[in-house]
């Protein structure tokens, strides 16, 4: 069975959208406005959001849940409704790949201390307007900069 990446690097060589999932982690912060998460890359060490590869029987919510406890260490709940989409150049041993994301804003209840990646990555809280100037994915950027509370918290 071929991962998610080598499945994903088919498809763009079809000339097929490739595609990925990713959260947004937010709390209200103590003036009432919205904070992130903002986690970096494994390898450039960049500020991202958490993000990853559909996963098969996993609907796109579910896996932005999972991506956010493995690549930041925190749980809660995921919104239903995704809050936006962005498009980036993601770089495969192939070359270079269009995706689109699909962005799940996350209510963190837990932060974990350890977690599946804590070794390859740090986290940091951020007001959103902060996170929009630290993020290189001009389409994410602008969602980061629009982001409100929620209402269906």
């Amino acid at each position: 069975m071929p991962t998610p990446k080598k499945r994903a690097i088919r498809k763009a060589k079809k000339g097929q959208r490739v595609r990925q999932v990713a959260a947004i982690p937010f709390r209200i912060g103590e003036t009432g406005e919205i904070e992130v998460m903002l986690v970096t890359s494994r390898e450039t060490k960049r500020f991202i959001v958490p993000k990853g590869w559909p996963m098969k029987g996993k609907s796109g919510r579910k896996t932005a849940t999972i991506e956010a406890l493995e690549e930041a260490g925190v749980a809660g709940k995921t919104l239903k409704a995704p809050a936006g989409s962005y498009s980036y150049w993601k770089r495969l041993p192939a070359g270079f790949v269009r995706v689109d994301v699909t962005v799940y804003l996350l209510e963190v209840q837990e932060e974990l201390s350890k977690w599946k990646e804590t070794a390859k990555r740090q986290r940091a809280w951020l007001s959103a307007p902060q996170a929009a100037t630290l993020i290189d994915e001009p389409d994410l950027s602008t969602l980061m900069k629009t982001l409100k509370v929620p209402e269906e918290l």
